[in-house]
């Protein structure tokens, strides 16, 4: 049941808000478990099998939250720092399996020679998300920050609906407060027209931004994947493509999320703050996915040690948690690769800044740094779409200009009374598909796409007025999209 689904929008949603704020009137309790028993539909919805795998991992990890919370009445167990690793562990294991398996014997094969057989399985939705969360869980009831009996409780935060599926990560404790109060089930209209604002504001970005740039992406990238020869007007349309469409995408998503949250009166941290804008690889990571950001520095980085230790240690940390939060995102090494990019740039980043000094508000400087840091944000969402490596090398090559910069017919036939000075350079399909859609319509949209994340204002800088605005604008274009555009398009975070 995907957010931009009519039967989501017109279905799903309304009843649950109905029938929440209902119940909240009568009991409180009622409510919880209703909003919790949605959770679960909805989740069960993709594929209802896996729902068994979901309560599984939430009966284990309340069970042993509840061991950490309450060491004095489980006085006969093991330490609690053993039941803490054995229970990550688990959790580890559970998402290693569905996730990595085949990727690690598909690699034994090609290293050894084996011939094991390989078992396709399919991967449960959201598992890298829950599993992140669960593992917060489980640390903060050892630490002592969480003190909660309440299975619904739980369950709402291992299973709330609108951030289950793409996050955004919350903590125990950003939920837990919210679903205390008597508040939260009482319905308020400035949470629901705030939420509704988000929503379709989110779901714009998704349907009417992201999708789009998803037809240039694509042509590109399975172009490359299938041994086409990439030149360099392509592979810069799509590589600029997929860095929009996944902007759009992704926080098209979190923006619905954090919409829907607003409804039900709940408070999502955010997870996005115009990423495009940094200055640097260091900033990227404070505005970009910022609730992962926020996982890694606490749960992987600090226990690696942090900077504590000197400069060399602290490059180590860096590279080590930027490379768990590549091999988070998916099996392959192309996500290998990714975080191990983005961990160096953090070093180089790190010690540039500690070592060089930055002539103060210096605006060249700050332009070129924010091209060089657009440039390894870029590079590093190439290597982050494609299939496979060699893919990616197909795609660098052609953005180097190592195949030729060759302009796609379109420009050429327009150009028509300068078609004999650029006839001289070659010709060559724009890709399959691509000759279909228009190089000029592409390039309009990596233009409208490049103002809205340069020079237009964060969506939770708007005003309320100027939000109103955003969304009579672009209400039509969603209705439009949804009605007529046949089958809706996943969100890209769902994969992971």
């Amino acid at each position: 049941m995907l957010f931009n689904s009519t039967i989501f929008l017109f279905g799903f949603l309304p009843v649950a808000l109905i029938v929440f704020f209902t119940l909240g009137r009568l009991s409180v309790t009622a409510a919880r478990i209703w909003l919790a028993a949605a959770s679960l539909y909805f989740y069960a919805w993709w594929n209802p099998p896996y729902l068994v795998l979901l309560a599984i991992s939430i009966l284990f990890n309340f069970g042993v939250g509840r061991l950490l919370q309450e060491p004095e009445r489980f006085a006969f167990l093991p330490s609690r720092k053993l039941v803490l690793g054995l229970s990550l562990l688990f959790n580890l294991g559970f998402l290693g399996y569905f996730k990595y398996y085949a990727f690690i014997v598909q690699n034994i094969d090609t290293a050894t020679g084996a011939d094991f057989v390989v078992h396709h399985i399919a991967l449960p939705l959201a598992i890298s998300f829950f599993t992140f969360q669960k593992i917060a869980y489980l640390v903060d009831s050892y630490l002592g920050k969480v003190k909660d009996r309440s299975f619904i409780n739980y369950v709402l935060f291992a299973a709330f609906f609108p951030q289950l599926i793409a996050g955004p990560i919350v903590h125990y404790s950003d939920l837990f407060p919210q679903f205390r109060k008597v508040e939260t089930y009482r319905f308020q209209w400035p949470g629901l027209t705030d939420g509704l604002t988000l929503f379709l504001l989110g779901l714009a970005k998704k349907v009417v931004l992201a999708d789009e740039f998803a037809r240039y992406s694509d042509i590109m990238f399975n172009g490359a994947q299938a041994g086409a020869t990439i030149t360099l007007a392509p592979a810069w349309v799509g590589a600029l493509s997929y860095t929009l469409q996944l902007y759009f995408d992704f926080s098209g998503y979190s923006d619905m999320a954090i919409g829907m949250a607003k409804m039900f009166n709940i408070e999502l941290p955010l997870n996005f703050w115009s990423p495009y804008k940094s200055g640097s690889i260091i900033e990227f990571w404070r505005r970009w996915h910022m609730t992962l950001s926020r996982f890694l520095r606490d749960y992987v980085y600090i226990p690696l040690g942090g900077n504590r230790g000197g400069e060399a240690r602290r490059y180590r940390n860096l590279l080590l948690t930027m490379l768990v939060g590549g091999i988070w995102h998916g099996a392959g090494w192309t996500f290998v690769a990714w975080g191990a990019l983005h961990g160096v740039a953090l070093a180089v980043n790190h010690l540039w800044a500690e070592h060089v000094p930055r002539p103060l508000g210096s605006r060249l400087y700050r332009m070129v740094a924010h091209l060089m840091t657009l440039l390894v944000v870029v590079c590093g969402w190439v290597i982050f779409r494609s299939p496979s490596m060699q893919a990616a090398g197909r795609v660098f090559a052609g953005m180097s200009g190592r195949n030729g910069a060759v302009l796609p017919d379109q420009f050429l036939n327009v150009l028509h009374p300068l078609r004999a000075l650029f006839g001289g350079v070659g010709q060559v399909p724009y890709l399959g598909d691509m000759t279909v859609m228009g190089a000029f319509e592409a390039f309009f949209m990596l233009g409208l796409g490049g103002a809205i994340v340069f020079f237009a204002p964060n969506l939770y800088q708007f005003g309320k007025r100027a939000r109103l605005v955003l969304v009579a604008l672009s209400f039509a274009f969603v209705l439009q999209k949804i009605l007529f555009a046949g089958a809706m398009s996943p969100f890209l975070y769902f994969q992971f």
